[in-house]
């Protein structure tokens, strides 16, 4: 891939994410891709991110993505950014973040995402009180 297509490929894979557009997001990765975090070390399959990104887009309904810093690969991207939104309480929400994605055939084909949990932690304590709620 060329570094135009990369960069394609990178800005299309954030308007998917913003959008909340699992399945966008589904035809970005390729059906075999993995996808890895730091704060657990577990290695995702499409399926397993996906489940992940809905509820991403359930808790957080208004984001976005604010890019920090974008550098082509030889073979795909890395990206810093500060994923932003609005918490149901109202309050602000602000967690950076970086990526370093591999792709081919203009898919991505991994995504190892380092990020600092405690940067989430209101994000994951709004999803437990909403389970919390629930019951």
């Amino acid at each position: 891939m060329s570094p135009q297509e990369h960069l394609a490929l990178a800005e299309r894979f954030i308007a998917a994410l913003e959008a909340g557009d699992v399945e966008a997001v589904r035809d970005i990765y390729a059906p075999d891709a993995r996808l890895w975090h730091n704060n657990d070390e577990i290695e995702q399959t499409v399926d397993q991110n996906l489940r992940v990104l809905a509820w991403l887009i359930r808790a957080l309904p208004e984001r976005r993505y604010r890019i920090v810093r974008r550098e082509i690969l030889a073979d795909g991207f890395l990206q810093q950014h500060v994923l932003e939104g609005v918490l149901a309480d109202g309050a602000a929400f602000a967690m950076p973040a970086c990526v370093v994605v591999q792709a081919r055939d203009g898919r991505i084909v991994r995504l190892d995402e380092y990020l600092d949990p405690a940067a989430g932690a209101p994000l994951a304590a709004q999803a437990r009180r909403a389970r919390i709620a629930a019951v």
